[in-house]
């Protein structure tokens, strides 16, 4: 794009009906701007495609203007998850008008995980930090604030936190699942859950053992590391009992895939034998055939509210706490009427 043709601060502030002051305020992360307010011009700099001089400003301010992104889990497992592209779309939805730059990184957690967080805040590399998958007693809350920076976390963590937070009710989600599992006569049902050290696989798991128990059905719960290879093997494993659960409901869509194929691959019928419903509506998920019953999260606009609340926090906002919309079940082919009338089988576990 010529000079010429470059949309100015001066044209993003009449798009959102304020002043070039405020403009600049909002786009360099200085306090004296309302959450609303910034939204505004953060959404009309995206739609007239403004950028920032970026070398200018961190020369002028100090500043890194690089925020970072950590993902402690394997990268087969990133790899294979469309949540977190979702997420880092919405991050730099947010980030690429407000003149930010998205360091990502994956470390195991652990030793490796500290060394990164260390290295992240060396001669500062980064302003802010997003930090995602809460784990319980969660170390990483005091490590960032030992360094000194920003952060906001996804979801509320179980453990005193000074940083703002985005969170989503996803048990209401799985409640959700389950109670329309129940209406179809379902009374022997399964959970494959993700990993206990996770705040919210936890919860996920805890709303299932509620909503089950709420509704008389027998359940059971198996835990993986939320890849597909574990979630088929669960399956596998569930399908095999002489008690086998009539409907599974999967804590992510790329294990009830698998599931699904495991399902197949034994000679069952999904949905006339086994009923299947899985977590974040992915694209995949609903040209599958049948078409996958799952639970509807918005991921892009999660990443948004969060680089929003971060750029809150660097420009000296108050600490936040934003809950966004709950989960809505999808219900599509996957699911249907109990193969079996109610028999009190599986037992709780």
């Amino acid at each position: 794009m010529s000079p010429e043709a470059r949309p100015t601060i001066a044209d993003v502030a009449r798009k959102a009906g304020v002043s070039k002051g405020l403009v600049s305020f909002a786009l360099n992360d200085k306090p004296g701007v309302s959450a609303q307010a910034r939204t505004r011009i953060l959404d009309a700099a995206a739609e007239l495609g403004w950028t920032p001089n970026l070398r200018a400003r961190s020369l002028s301010t100090g500043r890194s203007f690089a925020c970072g992104l950590v993902i402690g889990r394997s990268t087969d497992v990133i790899a294979a998850d469309p949540f977190f592209p979702s997420l880092i779309a919405g991050l730099e939805d947010v980030f690429s008008v407000s003149g930010q730059v998205l360091v990502l990184s994956a470390a195991t957690p652990g030793r490796h995980e500290v060394e990164t967080y260390r290295g992240l805040a060396a001669d500062r590399r980064v302003d802010g930090l997003i930090l995602t998958d809460l784990r319980a007693a969660d170390e990483r809350i005091a490590l960032v604030g030992e360094l000194g920076l920003h952060a906001v976390t996804l979801g509320r963590p179980d453990v005193d936190s000074p940083f703002s937070s985005v969170s989503v009710d996803d048990g209401a989600g799985i409640r959700c699942a389950v109670e329309h599992l129940a209406a179809l006569g379902h009374d022997r049902i399964a959970h494959v859950a993700g990993p206990d050290a996770m705040l919210h696989a936890r919860r996920r798991t805890a709303a299932f053992e509620d909503a089950a128990r709420a509704n008389g059905m027998s359940s059971r719960v198996v835990r993986t590391d939320f890849s597909a290879a574990q979630g088929a093997t669960a399956t596998r494993d569930l399908l095999a009992l002489a008690d086998a659960p009539t409907a599974i409901v999967y804590s992510n869509d790329q294990m009830a895939v698998a599931g699904i194929g495991v399902a197949e691959r034994l000679g069952l019928r999904v949905p006339g034998d086994l009923s299947v419903s899985g977590f974040d509506d992915t694209e995949l998920g609903r040209h599958l055939r049948p078409a996958l019953t799952s639970v509807a999260t918005d991921a892009r606009a999660w990443g948004a509210a969060a680089a929003r609340a971060l750029l809150g926090m660097l420009a000296g906002d108050a600490v936040a706490h934003i809950e966004l919309a709950e989960p809505t079940l999808v219900i599509r082919e996957s699911t249907s009427v109990s193969p079996h009338p109610p028999t009190g089988g599986l037992g709780r576990h």
